[in-house]
């Protein structure tokens, strides 16, 4: 695979053979993320487990400590005092079944998280093949199933990031962008990790973390040390 100069110029900055701690790690992400806007940073976690299975899926939510840099748009469904709640938390799109409609008819998808009250859920179960694969579908396991759609509203957009196994069993985060600085980059890593390690399904057998890379939108992976993390 031909890569860009780029990304051949991170790439001598890593040495392809170690395992490094976190806090080198994500000094060298920053100093491989050269391109000309601010780029995300991610880690890319393959866990032991075989996500075929119900008993073995992963998948939860985390609010990082220092926001994800990205500006969320957040869709509220709901009715009512939620309605109203969810419109004073500062979601930029709240309403019910006219919007189910919108997103229905019109492949309307201006937003980037979807919230709904447990009552709408029924209305929403229509949307599933729209939302279901693009990671936009409510789940309780993620709060966005919520009665207190304003809390989770606030969560939103202060950088709570939902995180789910992918069929090949690897979870792909963003923990920032390379303008935050090691410091805030690290917090924000350790709080997503912490979260998978506590979200260890208790069927999993042997090693739970198989590797964990982080990479910039436009750089090489960087190989983490994962006995750090203790599973």
């Amino acid at each position: 695979m031909k890569h860009g100069k780029k990304y051949n110029e991170g790439s001598k900055l890593i040495d392809s053979g170690k395992f490094y701690d976190v806090n080198e790690a994500v000094e060298v992400a920053i100093k491989t993320g050269t391109a000309k806007f601010d780029e995300t940073v991610e880690i890319h976690v393959r866990l032991g487990v075989d996500s075929r299975h119900a008993d073995q899926q992963v998948r939860g939510a985390v609010v990082l400590p220092n926001g994800t840099g990205k500006k969320v748009r957040t869709l509220v469904l709901a009715k009512g005092d939620k309605a109203d709640a969810a419109k004073e938390a500062g979601s930029d799109f709240v309403g019910a079944e006219e919007l189910v409609t919108k997103i229905q008819n019109e492949n309307w998808l201006d937003f980037d998280v979807v919230i709904a009250t447990p009552d709408m859920m029924g209305v929403v179960g229509r949307l599933g093949k729209v939302l279901g694969p693009r990671g936009l579908m409510p789940t309780p396991k993620a709060g966005t199933v919520t009665p207190d759609v304003a809390k989770a509203v606030t969560e939103a957009k202060a950088g709570k990031i939902e995180y789910r196994l992918d069929k090949t069993n690897i979870i792909h985060c963003p923990i920032g962008k390379v303008s935050f600085g090691a410091e805030k980059l690290q917090e924000n890593l350790d709080a997503l990790m912490g979260a998978i390690v506590k979200a260890k399904p208790a069927a999993t057998k042997g090693q739970y973390i198989k590797s964990c890379t982080i990479a910039t939108t436009m750089g090489p992976g960087i190989k983490l040390n994962v006995s750090k993390f203790g599973a």
